[in-house]
């Protein structure tokens, strides 16, 4: 039940004394805002480092070849490594576990045009599971697949920017562009939502890349993604990957430079990791700048008790339960700390939603927030941290005998 005497001695008691209850309530105040304003900014980062992994497969392994920087069996470093198509194959044969696979070669200026329209736009020659693996988005048409690349057609999948530019407001689904003079036919346009410069790229079969534009067997790059296997699985097979090509052109086991992998699946489990910690060493920062907000807060109820000695004799001398005291003061605690920590989180949330604004279009620092949990969590902390802090000063309170308040001076 609303008890409307207790509030009126709650906030005569605040206007009493409105300097120390302002510094008391300002320490809880900031411990709430930097707890919000630091989860909010390791969000952001969060979102920025998942957003970055999430242009691709998290769980995928890249290979790149390299130079070799260590003699071995008679061979001088210095040599380039160069994959061929064979050397995917074998893998592929070889390797156990693997979901999708695409090996690419890329062309960085190739002229492309429609009548009277030309640019200059990125190829990349590729197997057709490169749309998984690249996370392509297929918006009007097909993708590449295997007849494709089995009867060497030469059809082309565009970014929605190259049909934009050569097409206009046409369908560019079964017209021809014209690659350096050769003609292929547009099947499919495609649009890329996490990174935007992949929509002027333009995708062909792999062998008809290789073979018009003088790549020969070449391949620049392949890629692999492992399922859901965990990760230590997928560092084996990284390991095994890398075994394999080392055995085949003769590079010493310690050469880190001649085969270049990367496997996502361990780099995003690290910043996974990372930003775990991150979080976990925010919220103890926080909470112990909280709790020496509630230290305050006791301290200052305690100063209030022992002000207040002959008045609690009083209310005890007349009958009063030794609960409605201890309500008393663990009610102006929770109250001091509740309206304290609330305007510590309003003005944590507006400061996460200025910063939102300043950092937009950023890439490691994406979209700052603080989640529902974390706000619930916060806001239970407070009530909790405030009975705590009230407690054992009312507790003091409950036990004092009338006769000896009264005698207090």
């Amino acid at each position: 039940m609303f008890d409307i005497d207790k509030w009126q001695e709650i906030f005569a008691t605040i206007a009493k004394n409105k300097l120390r209850t302002f510094l008391t309530a300002f320490a809880v105040m900031w411990g709430i805002f930097m707890l919000v304003v630091l989860l909010g900014a390791s969000n952001g980062l969060q979102n920025g480092v998942e957003g970055m992994f999430s242009r691709n497969a998290v769980n995928s392994i890249s290979v790149r070849s390299g130079k070799t920087t260590i003699a071995y069996r008679g061979l001088k470093p210095g040599r380039s490594i160069q994959y061929t198509n064979e050397d995917y194959d074998h893998i592929l044969r070889s390797v156990k576990g693997i979901e999708y696979s695409a090996a690419t070669y890329s062309v960085w200026n190739a002229q492309v045009s429609r009548g009277n329209d030309f640019n200059t736009y990125p190829l990349r020659s590729v197997h057709p599971d490169h749309r998984y693996i690249a996370k392509t988005v297929v918006i009007e048409g097909r993708y590449l697949n295997r007849d494709d690349l089995t009867e060497k057609r030469k059809v082309a999948v565009i970014g929605k920017d190259v049909a934009d530019d050569l097409f206009k407001n046409m369908d560019a689904i079964g017209e021809y562009i014209s690659i350096w003079g050769i003609p292929f036919k547009v099947i499919g346009v495609f649009e890329d939502l996490e990174n935007q410069r992949e929509m002027r790229y333009i995708y062909l079969p792999l062998p008809v890349g290789q073979q018009l534009f003088g790549y020969g067997d070449r391949i620049e790059m392949f890629n692999v993604t492992t399922g859901n296997l965990p990760v230590h699985m997928t560092v084996a097979m990284a390991d095994e990957i890398e075994q394999l090509i080392k055995q085949k052109y003769r590079v010493h086991p310690d050469d880190q430079s001649a085969v270049n992998i990367r496997n996502n699946n361990v780099e995003f489990q690290n910043i996974t990791e990372i930003i775990g910690s991150i979080k976990l060493f925010v919220w103890v920062i926080g909470i112990f700048t909280i709790i020496a907000g509630i230290v305050g807060v006791s301290n200052i109820m305690s100063i209030v008790v022992k002000e207040r000695t002959k008045e609690i004799g009083v209310r005890k001398a007349l009958g009063a339960p030794p609960l409605s005291v201890i309500s008393l003061i663990i009610q102006e605690a929770v109250f001091i700390t509740a309206i304290a920590g609330y305007i510590g989180l309003v003005l944590g949330v507006l400061t996460i939603e200025f910063l939102s604004g300043k950092v937009e279009g950023q890439t490691i620092f994406t979209n700052p927030e603080v989640d529902f949990n974390a706000a619930l969590t916060t806001i239970v902390i407070l009530v909790v941290a405030g009975a705590f802090a009230g407690f054992f000063p009312a507790l003091r309170a409950a036990n004092i005998k009338p006769v000896e308040a009264l005698k207090d001076e």
